[in-house]
């Protein structure tokens, strides 16, 4: 959700896409129309929609001008606000396109956001009676009033919006309104604890979670960046037990880092807004989900909602558009590139005009046939738009283990009895490896770094002594992975508890011929991180028998990249990855948040590549590209 903020202001209204509290937020101010009510052909106005409890939400209308006749409404839910700097943006990137086709736009402030009356809560709660409020009831309420009052609209609604006012979107499914004919759910998250913003398979997001609690709460009124002083890498590896560095730092708890605390495994705190768990099981709008793989916050929320909403879709109406985007890549006025990547074209311009106003247009004016597969994929790689009729894709596709070998050799062949065993490293959490290069930046401070993240060169990573590699030999011909990836580890530790970090990467040859901005570098295709402790179950921590060899089946999600001839392909394995994860005492605590700094130990990892315990990467592989055994 971060790299669409856009002002400090805006940036504390994020916050609340977070944790599911329920703290009450003044409403601010809202914000003037941009260039005094005009952007180009399109007029603004300002509407006070009132909701069945009486309180009234404020929006902006924008129209366009010189547009005949009747026109369907577009409307986003944001606690972003709408300063005129962002719908001036809005108007120039992510709206360019449908703006040119002609669309009521409707930017509406949140209950309790701006000017918005009511309390504010975040990720609402689901109103647990029909005489309460909700986000889904204020966006009916919304709905209703705009199709009944707003002049010369033709009676559709359509809804859209990246991160919160995706989440915001997903929630007008619960009850949908009539004339709701059609959504966009765009990067919203799904579940912040399983993955998303704030863990990964139980691991805390350290550094994420750190910044965005004091930049809300450590001062009154919030809006503090938090300010290191120094790499925070040095600065985390400094401080003591997490639990009580709120009060360390600035002499008073913080209730967010508060709630990461007192809620250290999956509970009723996080399952409470799980996304998909609210959304009808039978899929009756029409959704056109849109996610980036390198997403560095939300990846895994857009491709689970799509994947859960699959099996009510009987009507086919759940789609998926997944780009080579950050997290809301798409919305920016041009992406043709990602770090030193050259996608070959501008994706995003694609995107908006050729996938997201299409569809609108065909559901919304109904005056166009849709021509959208159900899934339209870009290939990594080969920098080329696939369609499919599902995804992960079940045509033209095999699944096929690459297999850890002694010496780092990974290979299509299982393992055989006469290789060593096992590799083996030690993980000191006095040591832990750096997610990226250091100096590392800040989150909030540092944006533009945190946002390409994901293009970081892996290879420096390889030399450490901590981080065990096995690569291909040099491809003779393309491999495609069009699907699911998992890791299956065998491994053992001679502590109690353990993280797992696995990367799968493309090696680019060293040779003239590869561009310079690339050569002999190491891009991360697929990634995550499991904390072992979770092994049977996110809700109860078991602690691991020291020196028992336990499997271990880590979701790296999916991915669609060719391997071209001519490369490797590598995976990394480590335990750390800080300070983008917290560090794991290696010794097992029962709350790790509370771990007092003795309790850290290095402890000696180990991973098994024999014939009873094969570990290996389970990549979807596109028929065509299968190598030969």
């Amino acid at each position: 959700m971060h790299a669409l903020l856009r002002t400090s202001r805006t940036l504390l209204a994020s916050l609340a896409l977070c944790l599911a509290t329920s703290t009450p937020v003044i409403a601010q101010q809202a914000s003037p129309l941009a260039r005094n009510g005009q952007i180009g052909d399109y007029v603004g106005e300002t509407v006070s929609i009132p909701m069945r409890d009486g309180a009234k939400m404020h929006a902006q209308v924008w129209r366009p001008r010189a547009r005949t006749g009747l026109l369907p409404i577009l409307l986003q839910v944001s606690p972003y606000g709408f300063d005129p700097e962002h719908v001036l943006k809005l108007f120039g990137g992510a709206f360019s396109d449908l703006a040119k086709d002609g669309f009521i736009f409707v930017l509406e402030d949140v209950r309790g956001r701006f000017g918005s009356e009511g309390n504010f809560v975040m990720l609402q709660p689901k109103a647990s009676s029909p005489k309460e409020i909700d986000q889904s009831t204020d966006i009916y309420d919304s709905i209703d009033w705009l199709t009944k009052k707003l002049p010369r609209n033709n009676g559709a609604v359509g809804m859209f919006g990246v991160s919160y006012p995706g989440w915001t979107t997903a929630m007008s499914t619960v009850d949908p309104h009539p004339a709701l004919k059609a959504i966009s759910v765009q990067a919203s998250p799904e579940d912040m604890f399983v993955n998303d913003d704030f863990h990964h398979n139980g691991a805390f997001r350290l550094q994420y979670g750190w910044e965005f609690a004091t930049f809300l709460e450590a001062e009154k009124g919030g809006l503090t960046t938090f300010d290191f002083k120094e790499d925070p890498y040095s600065w985390f590896l400094k401080q003591g037990q997490l639990s009580s560095l709120d009060t360390k730092v600035f002499g008073k708890p913080l209730p967010t880092w508060q709630n990461f605390a007192e809620h250290p495994d999956y509970d009723a705190f996080w399952k409470s807004n799980v996304t998909s768990r609210r959304m009808p099981a039978k899929v009756a709008v029409p959704n056109l989900i849109v996610a980036g793989w390198w997403d560095q916050e939300d990846f895994y929320g857009a491709m689970t909602i799509y994947r859960n909403q699959e099996k009510g879709d009987a009507k086919g109406r759940n789609f998926l558009v997944v780009g080579p985007w950050n997290h809301g890549g798409w919305t920016r006025p041009s992406w043709d590139r990602f770090g030193p990547f050259d996608l070959g074209s501008d994706t995003a311009t694609h995107y908006r005009q050729k996938i997201e106003t299409p569809w609108f247009r065909h559901w919304l004016k109904g005056d166009a046939p849709l021509g959208q597969p159900e899934a339209m994929i870009f290939e990594t790689g080969s920098n080329q738009w696939r369609s499919y009729k599902s995804w992960p894709s079940r045509e033209g596709v095999s699944k096929r283990a690459l297999y850890f070998h002694a010496n780092g050799r990974l290979s299509f062949d299982p393992p055989a009895a006469s290789e060593a065993p096992s590799a083996q490293f030690v993980s000191d959490p006095a040591n832990p490896i750096p997610y990226r290069q250091r100096p590392i930046a800040g989150v909030i401070s540092g944006n533009a770094e945190w946002a390409t993240w994901l293009s970081d060169d892996q290879a420096p990573f390889a030399k450490r002594d901590d981080v065990l590699v096995w690569q291909t030999d040099i491809l003779s011909e393309d491999i495609t992975v069009r699907g699911d990836i998992l890791a299956k580890l065998f491994a053992s530790t001679t502590g109690s508890d353990a993280d797992w970090v696995v990367k799968l990467i493309d090696v680019f040859p060293s040779d003239a011929a590869t561009p310079a901005e690339v050569r002999g570098r190491q891009w991360m295709i697929a990634n995550d991180v499991f904390r072992g402790r979770y092994r049977q179950g996110f809700e109860r921590p078991q602690a691991i028998v020291p020196n028992q060899v336990l499997d271990y089946a880590i979701d790296l999600h999916s991915a669609s990249h060719l391997f071209k001839k001519g490369h490797r392909i590598a995976v990394q394995v480590q335990s750390s990855w800080f300070p983008l994860i917290d560090r794991n005492p290696q010794a097992f605590q029962p709350n790790i948040y509370r771990a007092a700094p003795e309790t850290f130990k290095a402890q000696t990892h180990k991973v098994f590549h024999t014939p009873r315990q094969p570990s290996a990467i389970w990549l979807d592989l596109a028929a065509a590209d299968l190598p030969r055994r």
